[in-house]
């Protein structure tokens, strides 16, 4: 089975399309002036809400178990990290920076970097999960293939 056929083809072209997008959207606004970064971050705070929206539907709807708890984990993760960059981060980097303004500054950086770092772990964790699957479905495969062969002897 080639890659673009693939049980994970959309998910991989979606990831990629994100991917393209955010990298091209932080390129080109660091060269922008100041009114195109808050259209951009309006933009990407709008989208960012929309996905968030939509997480807690699949809690609250799905008749998945599983998708329910999954889709809480992510929505509880996400609910986490926004607390701590905007209450916990400022507070800790206070005396290492002086100012209020500049610790808020200083937080946003910092978490801008973790959450970068952040989605290359779950890259890493997504292509474990896929290969798992995939060696799941293989075995099923092999061991239908024996069965088939048994059967048929």
């Amino acid at each position: 089975m080639k890659l673009s056929e693939g049980i994970f083809a959309a998910k991989l072209y979606e990831l990629e399309r994100q991917y393209g997008l955010m990298q091209s959207r932080l390129r080109l606004c660091q060269q922008e002036d100041h009114k195109k970064i808050r259209r951009e971050l309006q933009k990407a705070s709008d989208e960012y809400r929309e996905n968030e929206l939509l997480l807690k539907c699949s809690v609250e709807s799905s008749r998945s178990p599983a998708v329910t708890a999954l889709a809480d984990a992510q929505l509880s993760y996400f609910m986490q990290a926004e607390k701590i960059m905007d209450q916990e981060l400022p507070v800790y980097l206070r005396s290492e920076t002086g100012t209020a303004s500049e610790s808020r500054t200083e937080a946003s950086a910092l978490y801008a970097e973790y959450a970068i770092d952040f989605a290359v772990q779950s890259a890493k964790y997504a292509l474990l999960a896929a290969l798992k699957a995939i060696d799941m479905q293989m075995n099923g495969s092999e061991k239908e293939t024996k069965e088939g062969v048994t059967k048929n002897e």
